[in-house]
């Protein structure tokens, strides 16, 4: 009797061990378990990368922390949307809790690819437009997501502040490209409202960028710019024709006061991330993508470069110089 009592007595405690594993795996708070957040990009850049980074850190602030309770992956498609369109696949084929999709061709692949997995976008200037939601209302689907559209009538107000007595605003951007031709009607019926006019010239292509600036030479009282890709990417060449005709210019990507516009209000893409992270981790939580309603980013930076405006004639107010988050000398 006693040598069967030694015999079961391991086995009684490995038995024991068992039992309080199990129990402790199924005590363990709902959310703690893993979960599986896959982000995509178009491309990699300073903006993009900014917003990936603060999805990451609010939803570590969210109790989703990498190497923890949540497995994360990235990917950028190196501005191929063929290859965009392949990491959707892949990454539907993962089945993730969700998905964060960066800027508007990544976007657009994954909502294409899935109507089931939770997809929340962010760095997507129109999400209407790009047919990624119905309207900005809760969409009843699985997309939701953050945009960086900014308020026009903002942008509006910088560039009366930057240029006061504006009657005549030009704008060279690329009409084939959706966001930039939404912008542009949008400007142009808000403009009318104040008895301003805008002037058009069309972009098809990066080097048409400073033969569609100096088309606007003695049309215009001053030169905006929104985040259109082809302006953006030869920024240097709108900047020569501003210097050198003295035409104010005002965009809509703080990166382009550092090339040489005067002033820009733009969005913080960090910030935007740590937005965009707040609802992957209402969705983590249990929230349905469907009941989110889209939105755009809630913080604007203004920069100012005072050696651009003085090149491009004009004098900033010190109230406007005061204001900016950031000034260039």
């Amino acid at each position: 009797m006693s040598s069967m009592k030694k015999l079961s007595l391991p086995a009684m405690v490995n038995a024991l061990v068992g039992t309080l594993a199990l129990a402790a795996a199924c005590s363990a708070p709902a959310f703690a378990a893993d979960k599986t957040v896959l982000v995509t990009a178009i491309v990699e850049h300073p903006a993009l990368d900014a917003v990936r980074d603060g999805v990451k850190d609010e939803l570590k602030d969210e109790g989703f922390e990498v190497g923890k309770n949540l497995k994360w992956e990235y990917q950028s498609a190196q501005g191929n949307t063929g290859t965009a369109a392949q990491i959707a696949r892949k990454f539907i084929g993962d089945k993730p809790d969700a998905i964060v999709a960066i800027a508007t061709p990544s976007a657009q692949a994954v909502v294409a690819a899935t109507k089931s997995i939770p997809v929340v976008y962010s760095g997507v200037t129109d999400p209407v437009a790009a047919q990624l939601v119905k309207d900005w209302k809760a969409s009843g689907t699985n997309v939701t997501g953050v945009s960086d559209l900014l308020e026009l009538e903002k942008q509006v107000d910088l560039i009366k502040r930057v240029v006061p007595n504006v009657k005549r605003v030009g704008m060279v951007y690329n009409p084939g490209e959706a966001n930039s031709a939404v912008v542009v009607k949008a400007l142009k019926e808000l403009l009318g409202k104040s008895g301003i006019s805008l002037v058009e010239a069309a972009a098809p292509r990066s080097v048409d960028v400073g033969s569609a600036a100096k088309s606007l030479i003695g049309k215009v009282d001053v030169i905006y710019t929104n985040t259109d890709n082809n302006v953006v990417s030869a920024y240097e060449a709108l900047v020569k024709v501003g210097n050198d005709a003295k035409i104010p210019l005002v965009a809509s990507d703080t990166d382009s006061v550092k090339r040489g516009a005067i002033a820009a209000l733009g969005v913080n893409y960090y910030d935007l991330g740590r937005q965009t992270g707040k609802v992957v981790a209402r969705i983590l939580k249990g929230e349905k993508p469907g009941d989110i309603a889209s939105a755009t980013s809630s913080k604007l930076e203004l920069f100012v470069n005072t050696t651009a405006a003085q090149k491009q004639g004009v004098t900033l107010s010190a109230d406007l110089i005061k204001s900016a988050k950031t000034v260039i000398k």
